[in-house]
């Protein structure tokens, strides 16, 4: 069984590992209070990680050893997680009462049936989620699969670093972890509220809807702040690495703003629109109550009023740290910079704490 749902409790960095960047991020925790003590990014050179898989290894296991130097964070363990396109995952009846090993029997004989790969490429996982309703001799159990080789990939990039995979997460459930922190920021939230969570980062924008605090609807698209890194490049003739300092540093020509960044946000509107859709057509909703922005594009200036104005739906740009203590070793400036894009990370240092 592979660590998904993994109850002990011992502290762990959330290190979130996607196709641009390694982002750490380690917490404490004092009452109901949270505290970031240390956290760093560090970028990934291009194609090391494509489409969420780790293709070069040692690249990664080079960033994560970068980032774990640059935040002087002291856990050798980590929770890193999987992407929900990577993962297939199924609510399961048993009977109530099985123990854990009782319950690890039933699944590894009954998962056949559920998972369309070869049982001996797959790690499971489970979690025991509620009494089956009008029937107290039976639960409902959340049973997750994955492919053996995503997790070993990440498994072996952290003891590359020097760290030890204590968790395996899913992005999805990282996410919705770190979203209790977002609840406060909302006015008028209540159990009933059906919050729209956009995730865009550098090639992939993911929609997560949660109602109640929880993940009922997820979809992943290819679109993402790489292609107005592209577009900058394409006009202005600078490379790469050039055209990513002057998206986030400023400096470009006076047509920028109107010719190449309006553009862009449109297109994020556009996909924001266009993935709701889908949740829409697949529910019995047609409308959501929040929209928070996470990602790196997130934080890009004017975005949540474009995307409040054109759905009429309130938006936030997500901050899970806005309530949160800073340890004095931590940038704060560049903390509150990144914090759209460190939901994920949040989520999974929050494993900590289960």
């Amino acid at each position: 069984m592979i660590g998904l749902f993994n109850k002990k409790k011992v502290p762990v960095s959330g290190l979130d590992i996607s196709s641009t960047s390694v982002k750490l991020l380690e917490l404490s925790q004092a009452g109901d209070n949270f505290r970031v003590e240390s956290y760093a990014v560090s970028a990934l050179p291009a194609n090391a990680v494509v489409e969420n898989n780790i293709n070069e290894v040692d690249s990664v296991a080079d960033a994560v050893s970068k980032a774990v130097e640059r935040s002087k964070c002291k856990t050798k363990h980590a929770a890193v997680a999987v992407s929900g396109s990577a993962v297939i995952t199924k609510l399961v009846e048993m009977p109530a009462g099985l123990n854990d090993d009782q319950m690890e029997m039933e699944v590894s004989q009954d998962a056949e049936q559920y998972i369309p790969f070869p049982i001996d490429e797959v790690a499971l996982d489970f979690e025991v989620q509620r009494d089956v309703p009008d029937n107290e001799e039976r639960v409902e159990v959340l049973l997750a699969a994955c492919r053996r080789e995503n997790i070993d990939t990440r498994v072996a990039t952290l003891t590359m670093a020097g760290l030890t995979a204590k968790v395996v997460d899913i992005e999805a459930y990282a996410m919705e972890r770190a979203f209790q922190l977002i609840v406060p920021q909302l006015e008028s939230h209540d159990e009933e509220s059906i919050v729209a969570i956009i995730d865009v980062g550098a090639t992939m924008t993911t929609l997560s809807v949660l109602q109640g605090g929880e993940t009922v609807y997820t979809r992943e698209q290819l679109f993402g702040g790489q292609q107005l890194t592209e577009e900058i490049q394409r006009r202005y003739g600078l490379s790469v690495e050039e055209a990513g300092v002057a998206k986030k540093q400023g400096g470009l020509p006076d047509d920028y703003e109107t010719e190449v960044l309006a553009p862009f946000l449109e297109a994020v509107v556009q996909q924001t629109t266009r993935s709701l859709q889908f949740y829409f057509s697949s529910s019995q909703h047609s409308e959501v109550d929040y929209v928070v922005l996470a990602g790196g594009v997130a934080s890009m200036a004017g975005l949540a009023e474009l995307v409040q104005d054109r759905l009429g739906t309130p938006c936030i740009v997500a901050n899970p740290f806005a309530n949160m203590a800073v340890s004095s070793k931590v940038n704060a400036m560049a903390l509150s910079n990144d914090a759209p894009a460190l939901m994920i990370a949040c989520g999974l240092a929050m494993r900590s704490f289960d």
